[in-house]
């Protein structure tokens, strides 16, 4: 097993990314962080982008949306306030540092949650889907860009193997589909709606999960009492 990363870990590691993370991640994931944010879009409304880094997705949103976004790194929260502020986005309503399992939300806040390479970097990705879910409207969608880890072969010896230097910079390698299935199963009213491998080598997917209302139990006919005979 390789080492699991803890939100102090996390953090360093982005304090270091943050000065030329644009340069590296901007054009390589161009293209799936569009078509989340495409997806995010077709629900539309109140959209809550959790790692929102130094705001690359921000100006891509139609202004109708009100954004939220939300990054464990002061420093990459920091270039997110400055794009914000010189671009004139004001569909941005906020910009905060926060754990993305411990969000300082309501329950139900939210229409959509986007996630950008963030599910493999903290320290519970499971807790960190269920703060998700608490957060969304029911109706509402997740929105992930997310890495998936191969299941088995010669991919998944390599990914272990890696994985302990992968952890000190801030991801996890090893994470198969079946991580997040295993969820869902446990999970009540969620549902997988996309998994689609995105450019540019398909090792990265936009995956996407629905949040159902809650059944609503049927109730028995009220019985009346009658007067007597």
């Amino acid at each position: 097993m390789g080492i699991e990363p803890n939100n102090l870990t996390v953090a360093r590691a982005y304090a270091l990314w943050a000065p030329f993370y644009d340069l590296v991640f901007d054009e390589v994931f161009k293209r799936a962080r569009s078509a989340a944010i495409a997806a995010a879009e077709d629900i539309g409304g109140n959209i809550l982008e959790v790692g929102v880094g130094t705001g690359l997705s921000l100006p891509s949103y139609g202004r109708e949306n009100r954004l939220v976004g939300v990054d464990l790194s002061e420093p990459m929260l920091r270039k997110a306030q400055e794009r914000s502020h010189e671009l004139g986005l004001r569909h941005v309503e906020g910009l905060a540092v926060m754990d993305a399992a411990q969000m300082a939300f309501a329950d139900e806040s939210f229409d959509v949650i986007v996630a950008q390479l963030v599910v493999t970097t903290v320290p519970d990705p499971e807790g960190t889907l269920d703060e998700f879910l608490r957060v969304l409207k029911p109706g509402g969608e997740i929105v992930l860009v997310s890495r998936v880890g191969a299941d088995k072969g010669i991919r998944l010896a390599v990914e272990r193997a890696l994985t302990p230097l992968t952890s000190l910079m801030g991801w996890r390698l090893e994470f198969p589909f079946d991580r997040y299935l295993r969820w869902v199963e446990r999970t009540p009213n969620v549902n997988v709606l996309e998994n689609r491998a995105m450019p540019p080598f398909g090792h990265f997917s936009l995956i996407r999960f629905g949040k159902s209302f809650p059944a609503i139990a049927q109730q028995e006919p009220h019985m009346g009492v009658h007067a007597g005979m």
